[in-house]
C-alpha cells in the first residue's frame, strides 16, 4: 500500500529525475547562504560551528528554575529557554483567583522584577542568549529582563535572545491570549521599534508554527499559517511607519521537528524558499538578512508517549536529527519523561546529551545541506511548497491572517487534520510504538518530578511584601502614564511600561490596566 506524507501527499517507492517537475537546480537550489536560501541561511552552516543548543526549562519558583539553568549551563547548554507558568503567560499575578492551582506548574512564576532578579541570579546576561516563551505579555518580560541586566551592569546593546511575542498563533491554536488582535499587533509593532532603538541584538519575535503543529497541523499547514502570520506582522510594522529592512533582520521563526525525517527536511527547505521570495518580491527587502528565515526548532512533544517513556529517547534523537538535517539555527530536545510530568534533572541532561552526540559524534556537521539534490527530498520540497502556497493563498483570499483567524479558517483546518490523525491511530493505520503496537502488559514504575504545592502561598507572600515595601505613589504615577499612552495611538507603550515595572508594579497590575483600556479577547463561537 502506498504511503502518504504527514501533509497527505503520496510518497513514491522510488524517485528519479522524472520526479522533479520543471526543476532547474540553478534556480531552485542556489548555494548555501544565498537567495532563496533553500540550502541554508549561512554559507558554512554547521561546518563552522554547531547550532545553538537550548533547553526549555522553568518550573516552580525563580529559585528552583535558577538552579536548573545553572545545571544546564554546567552541562554544556549554549542558551537558556525560559518556560513561564500559565498565570504569567495570561498576565495574572500568583495571588489572583484565576491563578489558583496553576502557580509554578508548567513553568516558572514571575510576578515582578524581584522574581526576575532571582531567576537570573549569578547568570551573566552579557554572556548568555536567552529565549523566552511568552506572547501576550512579552513586552513586560523583556523589560523585566532588561531591568535585571542593567542591575548587573550589562548595557542593553549587549543583550541577545528572543521573545516569542507571536500572539496570532495564540488565537489559532494555543489560547494564551489577553487582548484583541488590533491592540496586540500594536504592542508587537511597539516592541519592534523599542528593540531597534534600545536592544538592537534582540530577536523581537519568534513566529511560531510549533504550537499549531502540536494542535494537529500538518507540515504544510504549519509553515503556511506561520508564514501568513509573519506577513501580517511585517504589514503591521510597515503600517506603523517602519522600513522593512529596519526590523526584518531581527524576525525569527519557531517550528516543530517530527519523526518523519524526509518531510521535515523538505518542510524547512520549502519554508526558507517561500519566505525569501515573499520578503523580496512583496515587501521589496534589499538587505539579505531580511530575506533569511532563521528558526529555532523543538522536537515534537505531541509525539511523546507516557507508555514505555524510554522509547521517547529514540523519538527525540530522530526528531533532533530531522531538525539538524533541515538546517535549524537552534534546537531544544524534549526530555523523555515530559509526557508524564516536568522533566527530572537526569532526563533534561539526557536530552542535551542527545544534541551533543549529533553535533560531535555524528558526521551531519561535516557538510552543508546533506540532502541537496536528493530526488526524494527535492520532490517533497516542491510538494510541501506548493501545498503551503495554496493555503497561504486561501488565507489571503479571506483578507489576511487576522481576518482568516476571525473566520476560524486556520483553526478549522488544523482541527480536521488532528481528527484525521486520531482516526488513523485509533484504527491502527498509524503505528505508535507502545500505544497501539508493541505494548507491554505492565508498565515499569516511574517517579515523576513534583512541584511543591506550597509555591502558590510563597508567591502570594512575596507579593504581599512587595506591595508593602514599594513606593506606591511612584507605581500609581507610572501606571497613570502607561494608561495615557495605551489610550492614545502615537506613543510607544514600552517606555511608560518599563517605568512602571522598575517601580515594582506587577505583571498582573500592568496587564489588568491594559485589559481596562484595550479590552480582553473573547473568541467567536460562530465557527
Amino acid at each position: 500500500m502506498a504511503r502518504e506524507s504527514e501533509s497527505g501527499r503520496p510518497i513514491e517507492a522510488v524517485y528519479g529525475p522524472e520526479s522533479l517537475k520543471d526543476w532547474d537546480p540553478a534556480v531552485q537550489l542556489g548555494e548555501p547562504g544565498a537567495y532563496p536560501y533553500t540550502r541554508g541561511v549561512y554559507p558554512t552552516m554547521y561546518t563552522g560551528r554547531p547550532w545553538t543548543m537550548r533547553q526549555y526549562a522553568g518550573f516552580g519558583t525563580a529559585v528552583e528554575s535558577n538552579a536548573r539553568y545553572k545545571q544546564l549551563i554546567a552541562n554544556g547548554t549554549m542558551g537558556l529557554s525560559v518556560a513561564f507558568d500559565l498565570p504569567t503567560q495570561m498576565g495574572h499575578d500568583s495571588d489572583a483567583p484565576l491563578a489558583h492551582g496553576e502557580v509554578g506548574k508548567v513553568g516558572v512564576a514571575i510576578d515582578s522584577v524581584d522574581d526576575m532578579r532571582v531567576l537570573f541570579d549569578g547568570i551573566p546576561l552579557d554572556q548568555v542568549s536567552t529565549s523566552m516563551t511568552i506572547n501576550a505579555p512579552a513586552a513586560l518580560l523583556l523589560l523585566l529582563y532588561q531591568l535585571v541586566a542593567e542591575e548587573q551592569g550589562v548595557a542593553p546593546e549587549k543583550l541577545s535572545g528572543t521573545i516569542q511575542n507571536d500572539v496570532l498563533k495564540e488565537y489559532i491554536a494555543r489560547g494564551t491570549y489577553i487582548f484583541p488582535p488590533k491592540p496586540s499587533l500594536r504592542l508587537v509593532a511597539d516592541i519592534f521599534q523599542y528593540c531597534r532603538r534600545e536592544i538592537p541584538k534582540w530577536n523581537t519575535i519568534s513566529i511560531s508554527g510549533y504550537h499549531m503543529a502540536e494542535a494537529g497541523a500538518t507540515p504544510a499547514q504549519e509553515i503556511a499559517f506561520t508564514l501568513a502570520n509573519g506577513i501580517e506582522y511585517v504589514r503591521t510594522a510597515i503600517s506603523a511607519g517602519m522600513e522593512v529592512d529596519d526590523f526584518a533582520p531581527r524576525l525569527s521563526f519557531f517550528f516543530v521537528a517530527r519523526t518523519t525525517i524526509l518531510e521535515e527536511v523538505a518542510k524547512f527547505r520549502a519554508a526558507r524558499r517561500i519566505w525569501a521570495r515573499v520578503m523580496k518580491e512583496e515587501f521589496g527587502a534589499k538587505n539579505p538578512k531580511s530575506m533569511m528565515l532563521r528558526f529555532h526548532t523543538q522536537t515534537a512533544g505531541v509525539q511523546l508517549t507516557a507508555q514505555q517513556p524510554e522509547v521517547n529517547l529514540v523519538r527525540v534523537a530522530v526528531q533532533g536529527l530531522a531538525a539538524v538535517l533541515g538546517g535549524t539555527q537552534s534546537l531544544h530536545t524534549n526530555s523523555y519523561d515530559e509526557a508524564i510530568a516536568l522533566p527530572t534533572e537526569k532526563a533534561a541532561r539526557l536530552a542535551l546529551r542527545t544534541q551533543q552526540v549529533l553535533a560531535y559524534e555524528s558526521d551531519v556537521t561535516a557538510t552543508v545541506d546533506p540532502f541537496a539534490g536528493s530526488y526524494v527530498v527535492e520532490s517533497m520540497t516542491d510538494d510541501v511548497e506548493a501545498a503551503a502556497l495554496e493555503l497561504m493563498r486561501q488565507v489571503e483570499d479571506r483578507g489576511g491572517a487576522v481576518e482568516a483567524i476571525e473566520q476560524g479558517f486556520q483553526k478549522g483546518e488544523i482541527e480536521r487534520s488532528a481528527y484525521r490523525v486520531a482516526q488513523q491511530t485509533d484504527a491502527g493505520e498509524r503505528v505508535v510504538v507502545g500505544v497501539n503496537r508493541f505494548q507491554l502488559d505492565e508498565e515499569e514504575p516511574y517517579e515523576p518530578l513534583r512541584v511543591d504545592p506550597t509555591i502558590e502561598a510563597q508567591q502570594a507572600e512575596r507579593l504581599r511584601r512587595l506591595r508593602a515595601e514599594r513606593d506606591q505613589a511612584a507605581v500609581d504615577a507610572a501606571l497613570a502614564e502607561l494608561r495615557a499612552a495605551a489610550g492614545g495611538g502615537e506613543e510607544n507603550v514600552l517606555y511608560p511600561m518599563r517605568k512602571a515595572l522598575k517601580a515594582r508594579a506587577t505583571v498582573g497590575e500592568v496587564c489588568n490596566l491594559l485589559r481596562e483600556v484595550w479590552g480582553a479577547y473573547v473568541p467567536s463561537e460562530t465557527f
